[in-house]
């Protein structure tokens, strides 16, 4: 677990090939869930200093708008454009990319960064329970929806950020819903964590033409980590990575020659490729996985 933490990212970026960041996307376009905040709001940054078109969907319009204007002011990239949708309703993410199409001639990259820890139940207007419409069903329609357009578009990339949490949880397809047992938001997020990890796993087999990757990006001090989880917060604050050292490994996924090179559809951390089950030591099971 100590991988996750700050210190293990300033340790381990010291083998990182730094030319594989040195490059300019401009011409190239990047759409970005949850982009107002955190890691999508650092990885929308880097990229746009890079000179690549962003596209920010954001839930809240004030927060969107005020973190375009800091990315603009920051980066000189007027080519910042703001998107309002609730990725939990599944119908009007279906309907946002069906309109993003027609008005737009490519997307190169599509990063699925926004995500929901709720403390309780909950479901939306389709009866739906929210984390698991926002974390997996939106995710899924917003990327099958945009696929045609990714593949019309040169060297398309689909990147979604995951959770260490995903190592703890099995896929499990039996409640879905999360209408059974004790509701514990922490391990339902983790578990659709794990089934982002599936998903990305099966796109890339079905979508050969394009780049699919998911990764871990440590453990991050945002804004949703504070409000999600605040004992673990609290506790681990000074060993939580900035947003720019989480968002590090999406941008070297979305912008690098070097990540096209390794297989589509895998787990990564810290610019590799990493195993997406976790052995745990014990008297009884030495290498059990999870």
């Amino acid at each position: 677990m100590t991988e996750f933490t700050r210190n293990a990212f300033l340790s381990t970026s010291k083998r990182f090939v730094e030319k594989d960041l040195e490059v300019s996307v401009a011409g190239r376009s990047f759409m970005i869930t949850g982009a107002n905040s955190g890691i999508g709001k650092a990885t929308a940054m880097a990229i746009a200093k890079k000179g690549g078109t962003i596209h920010m969907v954001c839930r809240n319009k004030d927060k969107a708008e005020e973190a375009r204007a800091d990315i603009v002011k920051e980066t000189g990239n007027k080519e910042v454009y703001v998107h309002i949708l609730d990725l939990s309703e599944t119908k009007k993410v279906w309907e946002f990319a069906e309109a993003f199409k027609r008005k737009y001639k490519a997307l190169n990259v599509l990063i699925n960064n926004a995500g929901s820890i709720m403390s309780q139940r909950d479901v939306n207007a389709e009866g739906l329970e929210k984390s698991f419409a926002t974390n997996v069903l939106g995710v899924y329609i917003l990327t099958k929806s945009l696929i045609p357009l990714l593949e019309k578009s040169a060297d398309p990339r689909v990147i979604t950020v995951s959770s260490g949490g995903m190592l703890v949880q099995k896929l499990r397809t039996g409640n879905l819903q999360s209408d059974r047992g004790r509701y514990d938001g922490t391990m339902v997020y983790a578990q659709h964590k794990r089934q982002q990890v599936v998903m990305t796993e099966q796109l890339a087999k079905t979508h050969t033409n394009i780049h699919f990757s998911v990764m871990h990006p440590g453990w991050v001090d945002t804004p949703a980590v504070a409000n999600a989880m605040p004992d673990f917060h609290r506790s681990m604050k000074d060993s939580l990575r900035t947003p720019e050292q989480g968002a590090d490994t999406v941008v070297w996924l979305a912008v690098s020659e070097a990540a096209t090179t390794n297989p589509s559809g895998r787990f990564y951390q810290d610019h590799k490729m990493v195993s997406t089950t976790c052995r745990w030591p014990g008297p009884s099971s030495p290498g059990g996985r999870s």
